[in-house]
């Protein structure tokens, strides 16, 4: 915008009022009634002969009276200032943070490499499973509000079978107690540190406002499981190999979502659900390193990214998570169940 002491008549006229009258269209509103830029302040019998001045350059006012000169000019200016007011008050409206956050990528896969087994231990079996992972590229325009919000993932296990056969003794297992019972729909799956979310890293990205720029960032997740099971039945003192079959299936919705640090109010962005499922089969009698063979499925089912979100159990957003709930069972083929590991809660 040029200085007041820059601004050329550009064969601008004086109108009776003092103001001027600028012949050129880009002349026009140059400056207020306090001499100020920016804002285009013209009185109406300025705007008249502004308007006037306008059409006659065009050529719009070559035999027309004045009379109706003064009407079409009042028409166009009344338009054309209320035209002008819609505008700004679209503009100047300000949008909520659910209705400006835009998610401009998002992924979600497991990774399509099989199961590994780990024989090197005389003492227990390890595996380790593929990587689901998630990641998301997010936009959030300008914060006008002095507000603070969190954006990033939650997850939470639906459901959970765990179990290690051994021969005809028995079988351990890892129970979520409430969730086997139906007394829960879900459970936290978050690090047990920073709840609700599942960590505090490539997890989450803070915003805080007022902001005057545009806000994008990556928020990422990854989740495998790396357990390990004893060769030995785990309620006894001996070593002796009788693990003969490993059997996993658990399922996980995991969601993309913003919270005010302030309020708690909660916006789910986008709902995944995904499965981990294995089946391991082993032969106690065999050397070791040669016992365990993988059976279906060596690939994994892609996650599911939905197209209507699902709600937050309330349990997915508070303490236990999984791993602190969970407990380790010992369940003999004759005989009452035993508690090996119990919840750490």
């Amino acid at each position: 915008m040029p200085r007041e002491s820059q601004q050329g008549n550009h064969g601008a006229a004086a109108s009776p009022g003092g103001r001027r009258v600028g012949a050129h269209p880009h002349a026009l509103g140059q400056a207020d009634v306090n001499g100020k830029q920016g804002v285009h302040c013209y009185s109406f019998e300025g705007r008249v002969q502004l308007h006037a001045v306008f059409l006659w350059h065009f050529g719009g006012l070559s035999s027309v009276p004045a009379a109706s000169v003064d009407c079409w000019t009042f028409l166009w200016t009344v338009l054309l200032f209320n035209a002008m007011g819609c505008i700004q008050s679209i503009r100047c409206k300000p949008k909520s943070f659910r209705d400006s956050i835009v998610i401009l990528e998002l992924n979600a896969t497991i990774d399509s490499n099989p199961t590994s087994i780990d024989e090197t231990s005389g003492v227990v079996l390890r595996y380790r499973t593929p990587h689901f992972r998630a990641n998301a590229r997010i936009l959030v325009p300008p914060v006008a509000a002095k507000e603070t919000w969190t954006i990033g993932w939650i997850q939470a296990c639906n459901h959970m079978e765990f179990f290690n056969t051994y021969g005809d003794k028995g079988m351990s297992s890892w129970e979520l107690p409430d969730l086997r019972d139906s007394k829960i729909q879900a459970i936290s799956d978050s690090d047990g540190v920073n709840y609700p979310w599942y960590g505090n890293t490539t997890e989450t990205c803070t915003v805080i406002g007022p902001t005057k720029k545009d806000s994008k960032f990556v928020v990422s997740m990854n989740d495998n499981f790396y357990p390990s099971v004893t060769w030995g039945v785990p309620v006894s003192d001996s070593n002796v190999p009788q693990l003969s079959s490993i059997f996993r299936d658990q399922s996980f919705t995991t969601w993309l979502v913003a919270i005010n640090q302030a309020t708690s109010e909660t916006l789910v962005l986008q709902t995944i659900r995904w499965r981990m499922r294995l089946d391991i089969k082993v032969d106690p009698e065999k050397p070791l390193g040669q016992r365990a063979v993988l059976k279906e499925p060596v690939a994994q089912v892609q996650p599911q990214i939905l197209g209507k979100n699902e709600p937050i159990p309330p349990n997915a957003m508070v303490k236990p998570n999984a791993n602190d709930a969970q407990v380790l069972m010992w369940r003999p083929k004759t005989g009452d169940p035993v508690v090996v590991i119990p919840p750490k809660y």
